[in-house]
C-alpha cells in the first residue's frame, strides 16, 4: 500500500496539471473548509449511472493514470 505522502503527492501533481495554480489552490482551499463525511459521498458517487458507465470511467480513469505517471503515450 501506498503511504500517505505518495498519495498526496500524486493528487497535487494530476491537481496542477489539470487546473492552473490559483484554481487549485482554491480547490484546495474548498475542500480544506468543507466538512463532509466521505463514506457518505462514496455511497451515492456512481447511483445514477449504469454498469457500463461505471465501467467506461473506470477505464477512462486507469488511461489516464498511467499516462500522468508516463507509463502510455499521450493520445
Amino acid at each position: 500500500m501506498r503511504s500517505d505522502t505518495e498519495i498526496k503527492s500524486d493528487g497535487f501533481q494530476v491537481l496542477f496539471k489539470h487546473m492552473d495554480p490559483i484554481e487549485a489552490e482554491k480547490f484546495i482551499s474548498l475542500i480544506n473548509a468543507e466538512q463532509s463525511d466521505y463514506t457518505k459521498w462514496r455511497q451515492n458517487l456512481f447511483e445514477d449511472m449504469s454498469l457500463e458507465e461505471i465501467y467506461e470511467k473506470g477505464r477512462e480513469f486507469a488511461i489516464d493514470l498511467r499516462k500522468i505517471r508516463g507509463q502510455v503515450d499521450e493520445e
